[in-house]
């Protein structure tokens, strides 16, 4: 089914009012200079980061990288639908952890649909796995979420402290993730499957450098270095192997164009907001210290404000109220783990969805909110209670 014409054209609306807004707001000085320019200092490596490794992930996947691998998970199923099922949830959780939640709601998506299609089984378990993990696998590492990377540099301790503080929720959201949706699917994927015909490769080097160009990435994200550092060297290192061998995949629509409209836009709209006392009023509903009610009310207040409003504004709205590293790590689980329940509540969800509409695949929003509410009741709380303990 061809993806239709009102869910391409809304989508550029919302972001040209987000943009023309936040334009206003800058010329108008409701967000003033001084401010501006701090905050662009902040968030331009944040946005470097977005394109340098969605460019990446494109030119990966036009290479052959993610078709590959899913001939190799569904090989690796041995027929047995459980056994892929297990793999798939792995290749999202590792594809949010170090590629970020975006790129699994783009790429990842597409991959899982057709192969459980080309294994004859329902895609609907896969589809909503990706968008569940595209979301709850992103308290990893600070490249795994805008959210993240925004609030890394509040560690002194850089990607190390992070993790020591994140690991244990992190795990627990994505165990709990996975057990939910197990349940909830466990009959339709007690079957068998068909082994699907390999994809033919088009051009084996270029997928070989590809591949080892992401492989190489995966650690350097993780090692201290600013990471639009490695993530652009290799967005420039696919580009000229690209540019040699298959020039027609090197398009304008390589940069997220719209994500960074959405993202940019609401950067500076909310630092408006800060700037005319969006703080202090959020301070008297966030809660204080680091105990845990208090961690559990922020993270709550998180994840509602997430499937309200966006999880992006939701954490840029949150963050002054967010006075210690482990309120800072409450505010992720709220909006990293809690955007489960509305169509808007992360960008991954809105991408996951418009990818959904051009594979022909229809989820129910009734059923997807509900089992987002049932799991974000789960998921929070669970993952909150195990960062206090282990602080």
């Amino acid at each position: 089914m061809a993806e239709s014409p009102a869910s391409r054209v809304v989508p550029l609306i919302a972001t040209a009012v987000l943009v023309i807004a936040a334009v206003v707001v800058a010329a108008t000085g409701l967000l003033p200079a001084p401010e501006l320019l701090e905050l662009g200092e902040r968030v331009v490596p944040v946005l470097a980061f977005v394109v340098a490794i969605t460019i990446v992930a494109e030119l990966a996947s036009e290479a052959g990288v993610f078709s590959a691998l899913a001939d190799r998970l569904a090989r690796l199923g041995r027929g047995r639908l459980w056994m892929l099922w297990m793999l798939v949830l792995l290749l999202a959780v590792v594809s949010t952890a170090f590629l970020s939640l975006d790129t699994t709601a783009v790429l990842v998506t597409p991959v899982v649909v057709l192969l459980a299609v080309h294994v004859g089984v329902s895609p609907i378990p896969f589809a909503l796995a990706t968008v569940w993990l595209a979301n709850t696998a992103s308290l990893f590492l600070p490249v795994s979420n805008l959210t993240s990377l925004l609030a890394a540099r509040s560690f002194d301790g850089g990607p190390l402290q992070f993790l020591a503080l994140t690991w244990a929720p992190a795990l627990v959201g994505v165990v709990a993730s996975a057990a939910i949706l197990s349940f909830v699917f466990r009959r339709q994927l007690d079957r068998r499957y068909r082994m699907p015909t390999p994809a033919s490769i088009p051009d084996r080097p270029l997928l070989i450098f590809s591949s080892i160009i992401t492989a190489l990435l995966l650690p350097l994200l993780v090692s201290g270095v600013e990471v639009a550092i490695p993530a652009g060297a290799a967005a420039l290192l696919l580009i000229a192997a690209f540019a040699t061998r298959r020039r027609d995949a090197l398009r304008f629509g390589l940069v997220p164009w719209q994500a960074l409209g959405i993202a940019g836009s609401l950067f500076v709209l909310v630092e408006a907001a800060h700037a005319h006392g969006l703080s202090e009023l959020l301070a008297a509903v966030s809660g204080r210290g680091d105990d845990p009610l208090s961690l559990l009310q922020l993270a709550a207040i998180g994840a509602a404000s997430a499937n309200g409003i966006n999880n992006l504004p939701a954490y840029l709205a949150l963050e002054p109220v967010a006075d210690s590293p482990a309120r800072l790590v409450a505010l992720l689980i709220g909006v990293n783990l809690g955007p489960l329940v509305t169509p808007w509540a992360s960008l991954a969800t809105l991408l996951w969805h418009e990818r959904l509409v051009s594979l022909g695949v229809t989820i129910s929003w009734m059923r997807f909110v509900a089992l987002g509410l049932v799991g974000v009741a789960i998921i929070v709380p669970l993952a909150t209670l195990a960062l206090a303990a282990t602080l």
